[in-house]
């Protein structure tokens, strides 16, 4: 398949249907700015990958990846007609802090990067939580509840709970 020309179309209905396995390995954020958002992240304290390049920078998340790329490159590789939607998107990604203390120390730092807080930590009838958004409005939740069960490399267990 690879031999054939950029933009060659293999149509899939007439393939065997093939289940993936059950692992996301990329997640893959449209920016505005590639540049600003990664300082954002940076920012975070979190580390760039050095495999990444100024139009696609990644983030090792420990076995998958933050990735940056432009929002009108994404749209134009998704055939979406517009870039730029407006309206809750219905999607947050998460991060499990390690104790109830973190969570409004994360959503500080986050503020500090150049982020916005949505709700500040509060006391959930699980545990502690709030919500920040990037620089592009893309909504992350720092989250604590003593549910979540994690390995020695705070990994989560997914299929354990305390």
């Amino acid at each position: 398949m690879l031999d054939h020309a950029p933009g060659h179309i293999f149509p899939s209905e007439d393939a065997l249907p093939l289940a993936p396995s059950q692992r996301l390995h990329l997640i893959l954020l449209g920016v505005d700015s590639v540049a600003r958002s990664a300082a954002f992240y940076e920012a975070l304290g979190w580390r760039r990958s050095p495999t990444g390049n100024d139009g696609f920078v990644k983030f090792d998340l420990g076995g998958y990846a933050l990735c940056l790329i432009s929002r009108t490159d994404l749209a134009r590789d998704a055939l979406e007609p517009a870039p730029q939607q407006s309206g809750f998107s219905g999607m947050a990604l998460i991060h499990l802090a390690p104790s109830a203390e973190d969570v409004p120390r994360i959503l500080a730092q986050a503020a500090a990067a150049g982020g916005s807080i949505v709700k500040p930590a509060t006391r959930t009838h699980w545990g502690i939580a709030g919500y920040f958004k990037d620089p592009d409005g893309h909504l992350f939740e720092v989250d604590y509840e003593t549910v979540w069960a994690f390995d020695e490399q705070h990994r989560l267990i997914v299929d354990k709970v305390n």
